[in-house]
């Protein structure tokens, strides 16, 4: 799948054309849900992920990214989105997370992600507050997790 976005940015799922030192540095060195996380733990996240979609910009470099951890059938969670801060402000985001999960053979399972300041874009594709019935059970710590208040 490959969509044209305005601007001559473009979305594919292909993951052989996604610039993994992109996603590594950015993951490790700059996101704060990630930040400290090492590569190999990033590039296996990556190869076991059951969808990637790359976000790239008029000259064919990687600027953005998310990928989904699912089972397949019931859930999807969407994990590491990002999109350079070069190319910010331009509605970029919004239309990688449309094509992840309205572009996608997983788009009729019950999507789950987590976020501390985008709650009004993922607001506007559907997304809501999770249900009595979510729960969290947390795993490793990574150095940009932000601190219980």
């Amino acid at each position: 799948m490959k969509h044209e976005l305005e601007g001559g940015y473009e979305l594919d799922d292909d993951p052989t054309r996604i610039d993994l030192d992109v996603v590594c540095d950015f993951l490790g060195k700059e996101a704060y849900w990630s930040k400290g996380r090492s590569r190999s733990l990033i590039e296996k996240t990556f190869r076991e992920a059951a969808r990637v979609v790359g976000l790239y910009a008029p000259d064919g470099s990687t600027v953005g990214y998310c990928r989904a951890a699912s089972d397949e059938v019931v859930f999807a969670y969407l994990c590491d989105v990002f999109v350079l801060e070069s190319h910010r402000g331009r509605g970029l985001g919004r239309e990688l997370v449309r094509e992840m999960v309205d572009g996608s053979p997983l788009k009729g399972l019950r999507w789950l992600l987590g976020t501390v300041d985008a709650h009004d874009m993922y607001g506007e594709l559907g997304f809501q507050k999770p249900s009595f019935r979510i729960m969290e059970r947390p795993g490793p710590k990574f150095t940009g997790d932000p601190q219980p208040e």
